[in-house]
């Protein structure tokens, strides 16, 4: 599955994980993407992969 949104491209981000003894190692989060629906600009439906602030702020039409 694809961890990237189809609309504003948001994906995985990176950083440091930090144990109670402050030790520190490498760690990434993935994007909440989620497969919906879309209704494009002609009338036809697509699948697409969309984060779901993009889903929230009205950025994509379901179908």
């Amino acid at each position: 599955m694809s961890k990237v949104c189809a609309i504003c491209g948001k994906g995985q981000q990176s950083g440091n994980k930090v144990s109670h003894s402050n030790r520190k190692y490498r760690r990434t989060w993935g994007a909440n993407v989620q497969k919906v629906k879309v209704v494009n600009v002609n009338g036809s439906t697509q699948s697409l992969y969309v984060c779901t602030r993009c889903l929230r702020s009205g950025a994509v039409e379901r179908a």
